[in-house]
């Protein structure tokens, strides 16, 4: 019977990555070198909401990282998402300490600007794409977003 070959890990990589992933706020990073591919991966959950109760957002509580989840939910699937449309830094207002757009229970009409998403120096207004209630916002203020994450959910 012939041994599989040993695989090589090389950790200070995967720190270096890991690191990566912190400094940028990204949920991911994958590089492939010489044929070797490390990909990098970490599922926080919906980052919590300042102003709403665990009951608000959903009841479930977080996991902390390394712990592992048995049926993780993917709000991406969720009906009444309103995922960010690119990459950029999300706000819950027009300018710091300001009146935030929406809160938890907020009665919005569809076209009513739930964020701003600012990418390359760009505020870019997210608006509402159904009348309904904000039943969850899953970013903090000034949080860097990527394209298609869940943002709001409104129901």
């Amino acid at each position: 019977m012939a041994k599989a070959p040993k695989l090589l890990i090389d950790r200070d990589l995967i720190h270096e990555l890991t690191k990566l992933l912190d400094e940028t706020g990204l949920t991911e990073i994958e590089i492939e070198q010489d044929g070797q591919r490390v990909h990098v991966a970490r599922n926080l959950g919906p980052p919590p909401a300042a102003s709403a109760p665990m009951a608000a957002r959903g009841g479930a509580p977080i996991q902390p990282v390394g712990e592992s989840v048995s049926a993780p939910l993917d709000l991406s699937k969720h009906p009444g998402v309103v995922a960010s449309p690119m990459v950029g830094t999300a706000y819950v207002a027009a300018e710091p300490g300001g009146k935030p757009f929406i809160e938890v229970g907020s009665q919005v009409k569809a076209g009513d600007t739930l964020l701003i998403v600012e990418a390359m120096k760009t505020m870019n207004q997210i608006p509402a794409p159904r009348a309904g209630t904000v039943t969850q916002i899953l970013f903090e203020d000034g949080q860097p977003v990527e394209f298609g994450e869940p943002l709001v959910i409104v129901e």
